[in-house]
């Protein structure tokens, strides 16, 4: 049994590593969601893996070069009292700074969506 729980623990930390990595946010831990970024023509999107957050959980900075997102996901509160048998989606603090290509741009849309925030921006010519 004991072996059983080292080794669901030890696939959950995998499954961490590979898809949320852990950061830190004003001395304090948080976790980076993961990004894709497209670019077509004169534009860019981004969509931010954020399941469970709520538009007024999240902030979003357009920089001269970067993008920020940052905000929390919470527990769900059902949950707080619940037996928890499996936590591998991440919760708290989360921020990611993403890299934009070079030139300036402008965020047009964002939305949330099928559990992931899109970003829209264009470029300024």
């Amino acid at each position: 049994m004991w072996a059983e729980a080292l080794e669901l623990l030890q696939d959950a930390e995998r499954l961490q590593r590979q898809f949320f990595r852990i950061g830190v946010l004003q001395g304090a831990p948080c976790w980076e969601p993961p990004v894709d970024l497209y670019e077509s023509g004169d534009g860019l999107m981004l969509l931010v893996a954020l399941p469970g957050v709520t538009p007024q959980q999240l902030e979003v900075v357009l920089a001269s070069n970067l993008i920020i997102v940052r905000g929390e996901r919470s527990l769900p509160a059902n949950s707080r009292r619940a037996a928890i048998h499996r936590l591998e989606i991440p919760y708290g603090r989360f921020e990611r700074r993403i890299a934009l290509p070079a030139g300036a741009f402008e965020l047009i849309d964002q939305r949330l969506e099928h559990g992931c925030l899109v970003l829209e921006l264009r470029r300024l010519s």
